[in-house]
């Protein structure tokens, strides 16, 4: 009788085992794209809610605001889940997949708040506030920056990312404010952005596209340097008093 035993030198219970993982692997990035179906989804009612701001008045802006609170807590739900199954696995397998998404759920959660939506951080509204990535990580309720053990978390990266996001965001409405007669507003956006840059200028930027994409934000303070200046000069802002 002949001897069953596979007589060729490389045992096909390797790639029987390698298909093993392969087909482990596939179920969990169908699991990772399943929720990140539902936060896309949920991501561009946000940002349609937030891009109302471009239209309503400063002093009308609190429905805007509530709505777009509520939407963003579906968000958090997600990220909530995509957490509780990304935690399982290596952090930097399966980042790619999520990555844009995440930066587009902290770019309303910073937006939002810097229009003065705090309700999420259970602190007062404070209309020109920027989120620290730690106050970012409390409202969508998972870690930051992690260094001591492999799990889901937001990364420096994601927040800087976001935060060149909003800068984009906030030239628009200093042009849109123009258009709603609010002049004050182009002022408060036009400091918070030099401000910012001026933060970046600090940074040593090692990730290239993190880097290009910074360089940018010089143009949004030209852009809304521009508006202030054609403002003063058509008096429509209160020049400084001298001292």
């Amino acid at each position: 009788m002949a001897d069953a035993t596979p007589t060729g030198m490389v045992d096909p219970r390797i790639f029987e085992d390698l298909q093993t993982k392969i087909d482990e692997d596939a179920e969990v990035r169908e699991q990772i794209k399943v929720i990140l179906t539902a936060l896309e989804r949920q991501g561009r009612s946000t940002q349609s809610i937030l891009s109302r701001a471009h239209s309503t008045p400063s002093a009308q802006l609190k429905p805007v605001i509530e709505s777009a609170e509520n939407s963003i807590r579906l968000e958090i739900e997600s990220v909530s889940k995509l957490s509780e199954v990304a935690s399982k696995h290596p952090y930097y397998k399966y980042n790619g997949m999520w990555s844009r998404d995440v930066q587009n759920a902290i770019t309303s959660i910073l937006l939002c708040g810097w229009l003065g939506g705090m309700a999420m951080t259970g602190k007062p509204a404070e209309a020109g506030k920027l989120l620290t990535i730690e106050e970012v990580g409390e409202v969508m309720n998972v870690p930051v920056n992690l260094k001591d053990r492999d799990a889901f978390h937001i990364s420096i990266e994601e927040y800087l990312q976001s935060l060149i996001s909003v800068i984009d965001e906030l030239a628009r409405l200093a042009i849109n404010s123009v258009t709603l007669g609010d002049y004050q507003r182009p002022l408060q956006i036009s400091q918070f952005v030099k401000d910012i840059h001026a933060g970046f200028q600090i940074l040593n930027l090692k990730n290239d596209s993190l880097r290009r994409r910074s360089d940018s934000i010089k143009y949004s303070v030209k852009k809304i340097e521009d508006i202030v200046y054609d403002l003063s000069l058509r008096n429509l802002v209160p020049k400084p008093v001298a001292s």
